[in-house]
């Protein structure tokens, strides 16, 4: 399964079904597990560990070291979950020791042509990263967000589960979960409703939440008052939940 003009260090652990294209680069401390396809041109390097039944296109680097000057050439590692698929020229970067010494990715993500995971993100569970998109270091990025096309990341920013930014968004503060975000720089705009009811959320549900977000948004009370609204409205909506624990989290602000 491992083409001829491929290079695999000898410490590399591949297992049997791994499917490694033409000129791909496999370095040390690397493994990977079952049914995982490699592309063409690929170069990845560890400490690494990829999952099982991944798909990585050609001409993408994973696991590269950070630029991030403060980095020494630690052995700091990236850990990819299963079932991701990872198209062109995709960079992954990994941490840094003054993070937790890891870059994180979970399961069933689409990272789009050249996306970039930069040192000491973490990146949720079935996600879609869209074409240019860039996350700096130090972001993470919620379950079940969609960042279009372009979107930009400032360092140490939060994205909320079930979020989504529009074309070209230049996020700085955190976007709260279920939020629609816009712009540069980047405003609150709706909630993800189209979103929400794809992934089977309620007509209460999505009203609650609408309602949740004229609090937050439109009633000019302080985060702090927003907050303790929206507690008193769980009790009968759990779903609200995520949406309160992404506030109370919140170190950067949020976006407005």
């Amino acid at each position: 399964m491992i083409h001829s003009s491929a290079i695999v260090d000898p410490s590399a652990r591949l297992h049997e079904s791994v499917d490694v294209g033409p000129w791909t680069l496999i370095g040390p401390d690397v493994e990977i597990g079952a049914g995982t396809v490699v592309e063409s041109h690929v170069v990845i390097k560890g400490p690494t560990r990829i999952g099982s039944r991944n798909h990585i296109y050609q001409f993408s680097t994973v696991g590269e070291s950070t630029p991030d000057l403060k980095y020494r050439n630690e052995p700091t590692e990236l850990h990819i979950g299963d079932d991701n698929v990872i198209r062109e020229n995709v960079t992954i970067h990994r941490g840094t020791v003054q993070d937790r010494s890891l870059t994180e990715i979970g399961d069933r993500n689409l990272l789009m042509a050249y996306v970039h995971i930069g040192h000491d993100s973490r990146v949720g569970n079935d996600t879609i990263l869209v074409n240019n998109t860039a996350l700096a270091g130090h972001v993470e990025v919620g379950d079940w967000a969609i960042l279009s096309g372009y979107t930009l990341v400032h360092q140490f920013c939060k994205i909320g589960a079930h979020s989504f930014s529009g074309m070209g968004t230049s996020i700085g503060k955190d976007v709260p979960a279920y939020i629609t975000v816009a712009g540069s720089p980047a405003e609150a705009k709706t909630i993800n409703v189209e979103g929400l009811r794809r992934r089977g959320f309620d007509s209460a549900e999505i009203a609650a939440l609408r309602r949740a977000f004229k609090i937050l948004y439109r009633q000019s009370l302080t985060l702090d008052a927003a907050v303790e609204r929206l507690q008193a409205m769980a009790a009968e909506t759990p779903s609200l939940q995520p949406l309160i624990d992404s506030l109370m989290q919140s170190q950067r602000g949020i976006v407005r």
